[in-house]
């Protein structure tokens, strides 16, 4: 069941681990990111409060959102990427099966790292080579994302809903590109 979701992400994670160099670490055309250089207290209150409700019954070692660096550490092209598939992570999570109260929370959330998701899609070249930094965090990444137990899955959720405001702070940053 989880798998066929997460087939965008991984094809991304794959796409990107094995290709060449953004030219002069800018962005490609018809990239739409600059809308979220100001990301709107709305969304960002609607996030919060998505995260705040989740019920988390789940004791979990799942470190995917502790990394020893920010996405500010990382030149611009793999922020990008970096964004990118943490959008796919987290809008996968949040389509999820969930209780009605939760799924009426999530909504917004959801509705926004959807769009954004689809905006950044077009930022992403595929002959990117991702530093050694994201391209660690990438397979990371993908292992728990082929991890099928039930146990896994929810614990990638629960990581995911709870990091869900670090994943608007990356997308601000990888949006303000040198001024972040």
């Amino acid at each position: 069941m989880l798998c066929l979701s997460l087939t965008p992400l991984l094809v991304l994670v794959l796409g990107v681990s094995l290709g060449a160099a953004f030219p002069h670490d800018t962005l490609r055309k018809g990239c739409r990111l600059s809308k979220y250089q100001n990301i709107a207290p709305e969304e960002q209150k609607a996030v919060d409060k998505m995260r705040k409700e989740f019920v988390n019954n789940h004791k979990c070692n799942t470190r995917l959102f502790h990394r020893k660096w920010n996405a500010v550490d990382l030149p611009m092209s793999d922020r990008v990427v970096l964004v990118a598939a943490e959008l796919n992570l987290t809008t996968t999570m949040l389509e999820l099966p969930a209780v009605p109260s939760f799924a009426e929370v999530r909504r917004r959330p959801l509705d926004f790292f959807t769009q954004a998701r689809e905006d950044v899609r077009g930022c992403v070249d595929p002959s990117h080579q991702p530093s050694g930094r994201l391209r660690h965090w990438l397979h990371k990444l993908q292992a728990a994302m082929r991890a099928e137990s039930t146990e896994s899955t929810a614990c990638l959720r629960a990581t995911t809903i709870l990091h869900a405001l670090q994943v608007l702070d990356n997308l601000r940053c990888a949006a303000l590109q040198d001024k972040c």
